[in-house]
């Protein structure tokens, strides 16, 4: 595992994003452990957590031409992704982001920011039934541009309603790569190294192994 993908499970425990217990999903499951962007909700903890969204994006290898948020978690993470990739990697890409409605005054328009040109990059925060991924693909084709992947913070690596996770019905159906801070690979692996976390290891297990999906590794996951 990566230094940026610790340091991202650390923060995401530290200020309640992610938490264990018992929660019942949308999809009516019960699961151990439930992830909420919403709470980076400090200054020292969005810069961190821009930092290791832009440390995924370049440990990938994946070129880009710009940044897209979808709207509404999608639009400030990667505005703090744009500002992560310039500060720390000497990357410095446009980006944009959607409105839920068209403009029809000033400007106008559906999209905020940088024009959509060439190979754009998705970002948000995880894949659940893969609608704002979607309407994000179709908001590239309209604009000419093409789309370079999706990047997240959590794969949860969990079957839909078939036998593909939500993310691998991205992968195999648009033919792009989906790439995420940490995967729920990476999560088990952590509890399991860290022993005041250790006693959550089994209820996670048990859970990946009643619905969790195998899928091989793409391009810069660890």
């Amino acid at each position: 595992m990566q230094d940026f993908q610790k340091d991202f499970i650390e923060l995401a425990i530290s200020v309640g994003a992610l938490r264990f217990g018992e929660f019942r999903l949308k999809s009516g499951r019960l699961s151990p452990y439930f992830f909420n962007a919403g709470q980076f909700s400090t200054g020292a903890a969005a810069a961190r957590l821009g930092r290791a969204y832009a440390a995924a994006l370049m440990h990938s290898g994946i070129d880009c031409s710009m940044l897209f948020g979808p709207a509404y978690k999608g639009i400030p993470l990667v505005a703090l992704t744009a500002a992560s990739l310039a500060d720390n990697h000497g990357r410095d890409l446009p980006w944009a982001y959607n409105r839920k409605e068209a403009k029809d005054h000033g400007e106008g328009g559906t999209t905020v920011g940088a024009a959509l040109a060439g190979g754009v990059m998705i970002v948000d925060d995880v894949i659940t039934a893969g609608t704002a991924i979607r309407e994000s693909l179709q908001i590239i084709a309209a604009a000419g541009a093409h789309p370079a992947g999706v990047l997240l913070a959590l794969d949860r690596q969990e079957r839909g309603q078939g036998n593909r996770s939500a993310v691998q019905e991205v992968e195999q159906d648009a033919r792009i790569p989906v790439i995420s801070i940490i995967r729920l690979d990476d999560l088990l692996e952590h509890l399991a190294q860290t022993p005041a976390l250790r006693p959550h290891l089994g209820a996670l297990e048990a859970y990946r192994n009643t619905w969790g999906i195998r899928q091989r590794r793409g391009p810069g996951q660890t």
